[in-house]
């Protein structure tokens, strides 16, 4: 059968710079497994399906993978989804806001002026690192620990550990060493910019699928800048709105806006579709 199918351009400040994310829409009746070799062929870091909300207050449920891996919650995937069932003539039931379905829960997305916008989910692990897991982090990421500010645990969904550096040039200087960790990981590091530069904030999103195994990049991650942003917000090293930068070390151009309003932390990027048609699966 031929699905509907789109291919939306997340976070990027140019064409085809941002985070990709392949989305499936009305996705009734496809197997798990289906899902997963469709994710799986995409090659993308994650893929989407559209299916009917399940929940009362949802526009449309929705389930991620990276690759075969189910994931509950992930940033760029949810603005682009987001985008692409509007795109397909989706009328969210609130004017102005679309409500996602996800396994995290439920997700309020704002659509402003080619921007979209998430409201960060709450964190479902935070907290400092054990002594052990510290180190680990540490060694991973190949820093001397007088260039490590702090430390934490800011899981929204994909397993996020992250580390503060001393400034964005030491986070743009990692060279990361996976045969330190002995599971898959979800990493993130970031550092602040001087004052007055045209970001606040350098992150970067590493991935390590297999234990030890090669260390992926993220072009710009959505859950992480969330998570970050809670982290930055509630120990006062940073305010909203700031802006953070991602994708410098591996080419792309990521910018990830992060605002306050209606008590939330909103996270706010460039969202555009670049392929628009059908797939047979």
């Amino acid at each position: 059968m031929d699905y509907a199918f789109r291919q939306v351009d997340v976070f990027g400040t140019t064409p085809f710079s941002g985070n990709p994310v392949a989305v499936i829409l009305d996705a009734e009746g496809l197997t798990t497994a289906q899902m997963q070799d469709v994710s799986d062929w995409t090659n993308l870091s994650e893929c989407t399906f559209v299916l009917a909300p399940s929940q009362e207050g949802a526009d449309y449920r929705v389930r991620i993978f990276a690759g075969r891996t189910e994931r509950p919650f992930a940033g760029h995937p949810t603005l682009g989804t987001a985008a692409a069932w509007a795109d397909a003539g989706g009328v969210p039931a609130s004017e102005g806001v679309i409500v996602q379905q996800c396994a995290a829960g439920l997700v309020e997305v704002r659509a402003t002026e080619g921007d979209y916008a998430f409201a960060a989910p709450p964190s479902t692990r935070g907290g400092d690192l054990t002594s052990e897991e510290h180190a680990t982090l540490v060694a991973f990421l190949g820093v001397d620990e007088a260039d490590v500010v702090a430390t934490q645990w800011v899981d929204n969904g994909p397993g996020w550990v992250a580390a503060l550096l001393r400034d964005a040039e030491a986070v743009l200087a990692v060279e990361p060493r996976p045969e330190a960790y002995d599971d898959v990981i979800a990493v993130g590091v970031a550092g602040l910019h001087p004052v007055g530069a045209e970001a606040d904030v350098e992150v970067r999103g590493l991935f390590s699928f297999v234990p030890g195994g090669p260390v992926i990049e993220d072009p710009i991650t959505g859950s992480l800048n969330a998570s970050l942003a809670q982290w930055f917000t509630s120990s006062g090293r940073l305010s909203a709105p700031y802006v953070a930068r991602q994708g410098t070390a591996i080419g792309r151009s990521g910018r990830v806006e992060v605002t306050e309003a209606d008590g939330d932390l909103w996270i706010a990027g460039r969202t555009t579709i670049r392929v628009s048609g059908t797939i047979a699966i």
